[in-house]
C-alpha cells in the first residue's frame, strides 16, 4: 500500500526541560504576534531503540503520522532496548512520550512524569500505560500456516524463556498446530544464559536438540534475532536448510534476514503500523482524550518468503508436482481436472494422497491459493474488487464475495478496510490457520 509523502514537518526539540518563552525567543525574535505564528508544536519524546529493526520501524510509523497530521517537535536519541531512561526525563516539561518500556522501573518512571504516554512494547507487568502492540496470536498463526503450506508434519519452536511475547507466540504456534502429530517440540533459551553461557556451549546444546527433532520439520523462531544462532546450530549438526529444516522468524529485519545463510523467511509483524497507531493514540491523549481500557493490537502484514522456507516438504513426488502446478496456475483458471491431467496418477489416488499430506482436497487447495492472492491484493493495493477477483482467479466479483465470506467470515471490502487500518482486537478478521478454523481443513 502506497502512502503520500508530504514534506517533513517534524523538528527536533532544542533541549529537554525547555522553557517555552525562551525557546520561542530563540527561534524567532521577530516573530509576529498572531496566534497563527506563535502557537507551539507539541513536544514529544521518543524513547524507542534504534538498535533493533522493530524499533526503527516503529519510528518510521511515528514519522509518517507526524507528516500526515499537525507537526510535532520530536526529541529522540539513538539507544538500545536495554538502556535506562535519560536523566533529563524527570524534569522534562514536554507534552507526550512514546516508550518501549523494557521493565517495570522504566514504566513507573514514565508514569511518574504525569505526561501523556503510550507504551509500544508491553513487557512491563505492572505498567498502567496505554499499550499498542503487535498481535502475537496472529503472528504465530501466520508462521504455522506458512509451514503447513509447505507440507510439513513435524514442527518445532525456538524462543526465549520467561519473555511474555515469546511465550505468547509459542502457545499460539502450538495451538495452531494442535492437530499435528507428534506435538510441537519446544526449545527455549533463558535470557541470562544468553549472556553468561559461552556461545559455543549454547550452539552445541541447540544442535543436540535439532538432531533429535524428526525430519523434515518446520521451525518457528520467536524473533529474527534468534535466526543466525539456529542456522549456525544447523550447520554444526549438518542439517540442510530448507530441505531438512525450514525456518521462519518474526519482525522481517531485512538486513539480518539477508545476512543469514540461507536468507531467513520472516513474518512482518506490522511495527510501522504500530508506530503510526501509537502516535495517533498519543495525539488523542495530548488533546485530552481518554485512554482505551484495553490494548490496541496491530495485525501482521504477512510472511516474507526467503530461501529458509523455499521448499515443499513432502516425500510424495506426485503431490509435490501437483502443488507446484497449483501455485503457479491457480489464479489463471486452473481446475482439479487440469491438475490431475498434469500428474501421472488417477484422480482418486491423487485426491487420497492430497488429503493425507495436506488435509484438504485438490479443489480446496486451488481455492485456498486464490484466496491467499485475493487477500494480498486487498491488503496491498487499491484495485477495484472486480479486478481483484479477476487477478486472483475467481470468475466474477460476486463469486469472490461468496467464497471470501464463507471461508474468511467477512466480506472483501471489510477485509480491505481492516487491513488498511491494521489495528484490531483479538476477535477481528480470521485467517486460515492450521487448526482448520477457516474451513480449509488444513489441520491434521
Amino acid at each position: 500500500m502506497d502512502f503520500p509523502k508530504p514534506e517533513l514537518v517534524a523538528s527536533i526539540a532544542p533541549m529537554p526541560g525547555r522553557d517555552e518563552s525562551s525557546v520561542a525567543r530563540q527561534r524567532s525574535p521577530r516573530s509576529p504576534r498572531s496566534p497563527r505564528f506563535t502557537a507551539q508544536r507539541p513536544h514529544v519524546a521518543l524513547l524507542v531503540e534504534t538498535s533493533l529493526a522493530s524499533g526503527r520501524d516503529i519510528l518510521r510509523g511515528i514519522a509518517r503520522y507526524v507528516r500526515e497530521h499537525e507537526p510535532w517537535a520530536l526529541y529522540h536519541e539513538p539507544r538500545s532496548l536495554e538502556e535506562t531512561l535519560p536523566s533529563w526525563l524527570r524534569r522534562w516539561q514536554g507534552d507526550g512520550i512514546i516508550v518501549r518500556a523494557q521493565n517495570d522501573r522504566i514504566a513507573l518512571a514514565v508514569q511518574a512524569t504525569a505526561i501523556p504516554a503510550v507504551d509500544v512494547l508491553g513487557v512491563a507487568p505492572s505498567s498502567r500505560l496505554p499499550l499498542v502492540h503487535v498481535e502475537d496470536h496472529l503472528i504465530a498463526a501466520l508462521a504455522a500456516d506458512h509451514l503447513l503450506e509447505r507440507g510439513f508434519h513435524h514442527f518445532g519452536f525456538v524462543g526465549i524463556k520467561e519473555e511474555n511475547w515469546s511465550e505468547r507466540r509459542r502457545d499460539a504456534f502450538c495451538e495452531s498446530l494442535n492437530r499435528a502429530q507428534p506435538p510441537v517440540r519446544v526449545y527455549e533459551i533463558a535470557r541470562p544464559a544468553m549472556v553468561r553461557v559461552p556461545w559455543e556451549r549454547q550452539e552445541d546444546a541447540l544442535a543436540v536438540w535439532l538432531l533429535n527433532l524428526p525430519k523434515p520439520a518446520g521451525v518457528m523462531v520467536a524473533s529474527d534475532q534468534l535466526g543466525p544462532q539456529l542456522l549456525e546450530a544447523c550447520r554444526r549438526a549438518r542439517i540442510e536448510v530448507p530441505y531438512e529444516l525450514a525456518i521462519v522468524g518474526v519482525d522481517n529485519d531485512e538486513t539480518l534476514c539477508e545476512v543469514c545463510n540461507p536468507p531467513l523467511s520472516s513474518v512482518n509483524a506490522g511495527h510501522q503500523i504500530l508506530g503510526y497507531q501509537a502516535a495517533a493514540l498519543l495525539d488523542l491523549l495530548m488533546k485530552g482524550g481518554r485512554a482505551p481500557s484495553d490494548p490496541l493490537f496491530v495485525q501482521p502484514q504477512g510472511v516474507v518468503t526467503r530461501k529458509s522456507t523455499d521448499v515443499l516438504a513432502t516425500a510424495d513426488r506426485q503431490v509435490a508436482t501437483a502443488l507446484r502446478f497449483i501455485r503457479e496456475y491457480a489464479c489463471q483458471g486452473l481446475t482439479a481436472v487440469d491438475v490431475v491431467a498434469h500428474v501421472p496418477v488417477s484422480r482418486s489416488v491423487l485426491q487420497r494422497r492430497f488429503r493425507k499430506e495436506l488435509g484438504r482436497s485438490i479443489q480446496e487447495e486451488i481455492v485456498y491459493t486464490r484466496l491467499k492472492r485475493a487477500r494480498q491484493l486487498l491488503a496491498e493495493t487499491d484495485l477495484p474488487l472486480v479486478e481483484v477477483a479477476e487477478r486472483s482467479g475467481f470468475r466474477h466479483q460476486e463469486y469472490l464475495g461468496a467464497i471470501f465470506k464463507a471461508k474468511m467470515g467477512t466480506t472483501p471490502a471489510q477485509y480491505r478496510r481492516e487491513a488498511h487500518l491494521n489495528v484490531s482486537g483479538r476477535s477481528e478478521i480470521p485467517i486460515p490457520t492450521a487448526s482448520g478454523a477457516s474451513g480449509f481443513g488444513a489441520g491434521r
